[in-house]
């Protein structure tokens, strides 16, 4: 039969006290319950622990005297891990790990991020840009504390709130013919080159958008980075569907861009925020109320062009 912790520490209070009666009222139980954790683990261990005086109490024979420090030290780790336990849930120190599958983040995770700095010590955090199924298997196996990801194609066991709902839009060179319009109908991209944003999900949305209208564009270029794409676009090549905003529309390379809206009627795509909402550490917790604050009641909306 195991020990328990609990059989432990009446143990130790019992010899600390050298008796059984001032053990048990120093723990508020019956002096029975102690008696019998001594008898348990002196028969667990087929040791004699304890010397019994009628007249004088209780003390630890050479075996007891080892178990006592021993069982203490046990004690003393369990205590603090609860306490350490306790201080981690409720702090907004330590790591925070985030994996993110959103291409503009660093227009806004850094802004969020400065809301939890300085809050109550130091917070390391570890971002990871990332795939949208890498995001949700990160979260899932405790890899991420919490992701940015497209929750439109959100596995079952993900748990997130909705940030903000993206509409598409053309992005196109400052000086295009397009960027003097004040929208544009999906027809008018048919006959334009087209850079694609070649990432999961992204691209076989932007796919089925002109394949739900009709409209089959010619692809010019295949990029995996936003900032390749918006410096293609910039220098010419061509145009582009996207479905949130940098807070610049300088391109890397120099070149001014334009952000025209779409006016069909397109499905958009969900930011959103995952995490475990049960139980959660409470820097997890802030730093998913500090996403949906700055979407909701902030600065958020710079990142969608409205149709």
């Amino acid at each position: 039969m195991p020990v328990s912790l609990r059989s432990m520490r009446y143990f130790v209070t019992a010899i600390a006290h050298g008796n059984i009666s001032r053990a048990a009222a120093d723990l508020n139980v019956a002096a029975s319950a102690v008696a019998a954790a001594i008898d348990q683990i002196e028969a667990r261990f087929q040791l004699k622990l304890v010397n019994r005086h009628r007249a004088r109490g209780i003390e630890p024979t050479a075996s007891g005297k080892v178990f006592t420090q021993k069982f203490k030290h046990l004690l003393e780790e369990y205590d603090a891990l609860l306490f350490e336990g306790t201080e981690l849930k409720q702090s907004l120190k330590g790591d925070l790990r985030i994996g993110y599958y959103a291409p503009v983040a660093p227009a806004f995770l850094p802004e969020i991020l400065s809301g939890l700095a300085g809050q109550d010590g130091q917070t390391t955090y570890h971002l990871e840009e990332c795939d949208n199924d890498r995001a949700q298997a990160g979260l899932l196996a405790g890899d991420f504390d919490a992701i940015l990801f497209v929750s439109d194609v959100a596995r079952p066991q993900v748990e997130f709130d909705v940030l903000i709902e993206a509409p598409a839009y053309c992005l196109a060179p400052a000086d295009h013919p397009i960027a003097r319009q004040a929208s544009v109908r999906l027809r008018h991209l048919a006959g334009e080159p087209l850079i694609v944003l070649n990432r999961p999900v992204a691209a076989d949305y932007y796919r089925m958008l002109f394949d739900e209208a009709g409209h089959s564009p010619a692809a010019l270029a295949y990029a995996n980075s936003t900032e390749m794409v918006r410096s293609l676009v910039g220098a010419g090549h061509g145009c582009a569907v996207l479905n949130m905003l940098p807070g610049t529309d300088i391109s890397y390379a120099g070149h001014r861009l334009a952000a025209v809206p779409i006016t069909d009627p397109l499905p958009r795509l969900s930011l959103s925020v995952g995490y475990g909402k049960s139980n959660q550490r409470r820097l997890v917790s802030q730093f998913a109320r500090l996403c949906r604050d700055y979407f909701r009641d902030g600065p958020g909306y710079r990142h969608v062009v409205a149709g």
